[in-house]
């Protein structure tokens, strides 16, 4: 059975997108890049969604990235590591630049690439036995500056060459520490806890969590800000999310946000 990205509605504005090929960790054929990419492109249009879910099928494996199964088609010379990388990066900027928020759900190993991956995803909640490292040292690999970028902002420059030159599998409590991931949650239950921490994100105005995103990666940029960009930051006090949220405040009721 060939591996395959889908996407489940789950509700509440809420979407799993799916990794599947449990037989080899998760890992991503030429295929699934391809459609990860038009799967995060379709998801990132839908005006109805206020959170994204993107983790692993099963429970052994977030994912271990490229399947080395096309290591030959892929990576066997420089110019065919060019292309290849052209269609990962595809894949891994529509993860980074979905409007909605994404949260990596991180169960097992979350290695290489799968790493990389879960970078993408603006928070990154994993299961007490999930596992992670990048050993492509191992290969005679690299990281690319793009990859290292996004390593780089999660735990720091010595963090990162730590994981890179040490080359080791460490475990989730380690992860935590030095803040590659966000949230430690129990084997036990997980899908539960993980799902009330993702409705923490949905309760919310969802103009606003895309606004917060947006404001934090554009100040990841060290170019100034713009008029037209200082302004954006009082669109929302036109908005009937804003009217909405405010009038239940006044009258103590929870507010039922429409996304306008």
């Amino acid at each position: 059975m060939t591996g395959e990205i889908r996407a489940e509605p789950l509700g509440d504005g809420i979407v799993r997108v799916v990794i599947d090929q449990q037989a080899r960790r998760n890992a991503l054929t030429n295929a699934m890049w391809d459609s990860l990419r038009e799967t995060m492109t379709a998801i990132d249009a839908d005006d109805t969604l206020r959170c994204v879910i993107l983790t692993g099928a099963g429970e052994k494996a977030f994912g271990a990235g490229a399947d080395i199964s096309e290591f030959e088609q892929n990576r066997s010379s420089a110019e065919k590591a060019r292309r290849f990388a052209e269609r990962t990066h595809a894949a891994l900027d529509a993860v980074k630049r979905c409007r909605h928020p994404v949260v990596a759900a991180i169960r097992g190993l979350c290695v290489g690439g799968g790493l990389e991956m879960a970078l993408c995803a603006d928070l990154r909640i994993a299961s007490a036995d999930s596992r992670f490292g990048i050993p492509v040292k191992r290969l005679g690999l690299v990281v690319g500056y793009d990859e290292m970028a996004g390593l780089i902002e999660a735990v720091g420059k010595s963090n990162a060459l730590r994981i890179l030159l040490e080359g080791d599998i460490f475990g989730a409590e380690e992860a935590l520490r030095m803040g590659l991931i966000n949230h430690l949650l129990p084997v036990e239950d997980y899908e539960t806890a993980l799902l009330e921490r993702v409705r923490l994100i949905v309760e919310g105005a969802p103009l606003v969590a895309r606004w917060h995103k947006s404001f934090a990666n554009r100040l990841m940029d060290p170019t100034p800000l713009s008029e037209a960009e200082h302004a954006e930051t009082f669109a929302c006090f036109d908005s009937e999310d804003f009217r909405i949220g405010y009038k239940a405040f006044l009258d103590k009721q929870t507010p039922r946000f429409v996304g306008k």
